[in-house]
């Protein structure tokens, strides 16, 4: 199989007896196009979107002589339904996570904890209030803020 083809990243081919099965004196031409430079943001395997356009990409490009068997379409749609169950479920799950940090955090107002202050002494006093700050608890002790990580002990 001989190529040439323009300089924009096209290639053509023209499949002659042994290049393809099936194809002869036909052109094929094939499109390269650069890689997405987008930064990868993390890595958690598939969603249901990708699922989603793996799925029309397959329909889309798929054999006329040899179309998606009605078995293979039914499993398929059943994955991608499982697979937006399985999210939907992950995300009850942290929101779940969520409250109940809120709700230990709340129930720490008005007892007396012991705290690790940012120079590593110990700070012990009582919970004023509790106030969130980027997304995070911080107890008031003694008029000063800190973090749920920071806590040490319930003391009373």
């Amino acid at each position: 199989m001989a190529a040439d083809g323009p300089q924009d990243g096209g290639a053509r081919a023209h499949g002659r007896g042994g290049g393809l099965p099936g194809v002869k004196g036909r052109w094929c031409e094939v499109q390269v196009h650069p890689v997405d430079a987008r930064p990868v943001q993390e890595a958690r395997g598939l969603g249901k979107d990708d699922f989603l356009k793996l799925l029309v990409a397959q329909l889309r490009n798929q054999d006329p002589l040899q179309p998606l068997a009605d078995r293979e379409f039914v499993a398929q749609l059943a994955q991608f339904s499982a697979l937006e169950q399985m999210q939907n479920v992950s995300q009850a799950v942290a929101e779940l996570a969520r409250r109940q940090e809120a709700a230990a955090a709340f129930a720490l107002v008005g007892r007396r904890v012991r705290v690790q202050a940012e120079d590593g002494s110990t700070v012990e006093g009582v919970v004023a209030s509790v106030r969130r700050e980027d997304g995070a608890f911080r107890l008031l002790v003694d008029g000063r803020a800190y973090s749920l990580d920071q806590l040490l002990e319930v003391v009373g």
